[in-house]
């Protein structure tokens, strides 16, 4: 279910990922951890690498479904080749954003574009959908640049979302914000807005925060209230900042449906099992992905 949505009240608090495996590579998985489900719409947050891959050790993700979310991937090093049930085939670089909205349900791929080895670094966020747009049709879209903007000694790039005069054409269906800030030696001001709520996870280096050093494997939430932030680094670092509105609706996720109910996930479950249309199908050499149901599923049947 949803968890904590924070206070009004500026904080910090600081937790540590967990580690996983997607693929043939560990990953660290910052969002949803235990008391903490959501920042604003922001639902999950897998940070991946720095790593080297060769023909042992790939970074293929064969086709699996994904329910009442939105994909957001961005690079920092390395190349992954986007395939889904819309039939999008899409190569994605460094400084570049792949946006996946599930709707009622899609599939897709993220695989080795042909190179034998090299360095993969990234993340992947997901955003979950409201219900005004949550049953809708699945989409997909690529943009090859975003825009930019200096800040006091760093520079931020919007994936989603507006700050200032800088506006993202990435598609939105709720308050979000997403930036990347690049972050070089020395004190950095951030500015912010009161309303929202605010997480950060640092993917190289290490940022100082309220007296409280950040580094990979962490994410520092920073509440609510607060009109600007003050950083620190000791060598240049990178960040990205998530912000929201708190989200109003109680979800439930499970493997990769978010949903608000246990019938829901049951029926995508089932659909992809079955192999039906719901999730259709991705033109990929890989064997699509299954796994067990979840707990409630076998009591319930």
């Amino acid at each position: 279910m949803a968890g904590e949505q924070g206070t009004n009240e500026a904080e910090l608090i600081v937790t540590e990922s967990r580690v996983t495996q997607v693929g043939e590579f560990n990953v660290r998985r910052a969002l949803p951890t235990r008391g903490r489900r959501t920042v604003g719409p922001w639902c999950f947050i897998d940070h991946m690498g720095p790593a080297t891959f060769s023909p042992e050790k790939s970074y293929d993700i064969a086709p699996h479904p994904h329910l009442g979310l939105q994909t957001v991937s961005w690079l920092f090093d390395g190349e992954i080749l986007h395939r889904d049930s819309l039939g999008s085939e899409q190569l994605i670089r460094p400084g570049q954003m792949n946006l996946m909205t599930s709707g009622e349900g899609i599939a897709h791929s993220e695989e080795n574009p042909g190179v034998t080895s090299g360095q993969l670094h990234g993340v992947q966020l997901w955003v979950a959908l409201p219900s005004s747009t949550r049953h809708g049709p699945s989409a997909f879209e690529h943009h090859g640049a975003l825009p930019k903007f200096d800040m006091s000694n760093a520079e931020a790039t919007v994936l989603v979302g507006t700050v200032g005069n800088a506006t993202s054409s990435a598609r939105r269906d709720s308050e979000a914000v997403g930036l990347e800030l690049k972050l070089k030696q020395g004190e950095h001001v951030v500015p912010l807005e009161k309303s929202f709520e605010y997480a950060m996870v640092v993917t190289s280096g290490g940022v100082v925060v309220d007296n409280t050093l950040v580094t990979p494997g962490h994410l520092a939430y920073l509440g609510r209230g607060r009109d600007e932030i003050r950083l620190t680094t000791s060598e240049e670092s990178v960040a990205m900042l998530l912000r929201g509105v708190p989200f109003d609706e109680t979800i439930m996720m499970w493997w990769n449906f978010v949903a608000r109910t246990q019938d829901e996930i049951s029926a995508a479950y089932e659909s992809w099992m079955k192999g039906d249309e719901r999730f259709g199908r991705v033109a990929s050499t890989l064997a699509r992905i299954e796994v067990g149901p979840p707990l409630w599923f076998r009591s319930n049947r």
